[in-house]
């Protein structure tokens, strides 16, 4: 069995401050309550045979306001960072921590960091951006960072160095995996210096990857969005003699996107993820189940995420990497048009062929409800997690719960589907998909 200490944050210390007396925004005398910190949130509730002779569940400790607190509200100097490619929340997120940070706790002193990690960074000249209610009032009626955002790693060293500079106590990163895994990074430099500063993440990835978090904000967002561009690649592709239709979605290693979204519309009929490796050619092949299909249909689409199929590509020792450290990765989606192209006109069939890539519209995109909903929750329980001394940790939600995830467990792997699993089977029976597209 697994260690059970692996599922716990780390604490900063003692925590010494009543809430109750030190909070503005707690009447003397009212009724409020507080998260205790020996509840946990199992990961996984289902019961199987045996299950009892295998020790304690894994748990994580539940978010949520506590009585006592480790920072001093008064003295405290909170900054928020946002990381990596944009995404339909960033905006409800600082706005979240900010109004959260400024009511309930009276913290006064909020400083924005601009254009991700390198806003750290002396060299770059970047000044930091005070936040308070006013400034975030409406942010979150628009999509994107108004910090801005960047790719690319900075020196934990020079980080820690800056949050001492401008006094900082917490630090909230909002990002993906990279930017929890820089986060873990500055989390280590800050506990090796032994610096009572809290790093707490708030998981930020349209790809919805991250370990341990069933789910990260903006993924609601971009599935509403891709929905509607297969319901328009749907009418697109019905209203031409022979119509394939082929859209390319987010999704470097997880095709959650690509999933959700054919089965909100259930229009699709053929979806291509990065967990399930396919072929072209031959009888298995996917070109030969889109000639059965026009042998008993007039038109297709085809929905594949971005980090599907790469090994077709002809690649092979191609390192090329992104400022994250991200394998770059091909356009599988031209590729897939031009060998369909090729294939259809080897058999003198006549087809009308379009290509979609709806990507940077939807990372653009404000948050739709459900999305601001979450955002709102999760940065609400990031705010009460850093002013309990928690820190290099990242908020998740399991069991329908916000939960502290440690960040090295976060950023252990990257969350994927599971081929056998319920939502993948849903995808094969709504697009009537082969289980496999390989021979033999």
């Amino acid at each position: 069995m697994d260690d059970p200490s692996m599922y716990d944050v780390k604490r900063l210390g003692k925590c010494t401050i009543d809430a109750m007396e030190v909070l503005p925004s707690i009447e003397k005398g009212s009724l409020v309550t507080f998260a205790e910190d020996s509840t946990r949130v199992v990961l996984d509730a289902r019961v199987r045979p045996g299950d009892g002779d295998r020790g304690p569940a894994a748990s994580f400790e539940i978010g949520g306001p506590r009585r006592l607190l480790y920072f001093d509200p008064s003295k405290l100097r909170a900054g928020i960072v946002t990381c990596g490619g944009i995404c339909p929340g960033l905006n409800n997120v600082i706005r979240g921590i900010v109004m959260k940070l400024w009511h309930r706790y009276g913290v006064r002193r909020i400083a924005g960091v601009r254009y991700g990690l390198r806003g750290f960074v002396p060299s770059y000249r970047l000044p930091l951006v005070d936040l308070d209610p006013e400034r975030v009032a409406s942010i979150h009626h628009v999509g994107g960072s108004i910090l801005g955002s960047s790719r690319g790693h900075q020196d934990p060293g020079a980080i820690v160095d800056a949050m001492d500079r401008q006094d900082m106590d917490v630090v909230f990163f909002v990002g993906g995996d990279g930017t929890l895994r820089a986060a873990h990074l500055v989390a280590q430099e800050v506990e090796r210096r032994n610096v009572r500063a809290a790093i707490v993440g708030v998981p930020k990835t349209i790809d919805n990857d991250i370990m341990f978090v069933e789910k990260s904000f903006g993924l609601d967002t971009a599935v509403s969005i891709a929905a509607e561009t297969l319901r328009a690649a749907h009418a697109e592709a019905t209203g031409a003699p022979s119509g394939i239709v082929v859209v390319k979605l987010m999704g470097r290693q997880s095709g959650y996107i690509a999933a959700r979204a054919a089965l909100a519309t259930q229009d699709v009929n053929l979806v291509l993820v990065p967990e399930q490796r396919f072929e072209l050619d031959g009888p298995a092949g996917l070109l030969a189940l889109l000639r059965r299909r026009f042998e008993r249909s007039d038109h297709m689409v085809v929905v594949v995420a971005e980090g599907a199929g790469q090994d077709l590509l002809g690649r092979a020792g191609a390192e090329e990497r992104d400022p994250s450290g991200n394998l770059k990765l091909g356009d599988i989606g031209e590729f897939l048009c031009r060998r369909i192209r090729e294939a259809f006109a080897s058999w003198g069939r006549e087809i009308t062929l379009r290509y979609i890539d709806p990507s940077y519209i939807i990372r653009a995109a404000p948050a739709i409800a459900a999305d601001g909903i979450y955002c709102a929750e999760l940065a609400e329980m990031a705010v009460h997690a850093a002013m309990a001394g928690r820190t290099d940790m990242v908020v998740g939600s399991a069991c329908g719960r916000i939960t502290h995830v440690p960040l090295a467990l976060a950023t252990s792997g990257r969350k994927t589907i599971d081929l056998e699993g319920p939502l993948w089977r849903s995808v094969l029976e709504a697009t009537g998909q082969p289980a496999s597209l390989v021979n033999g």
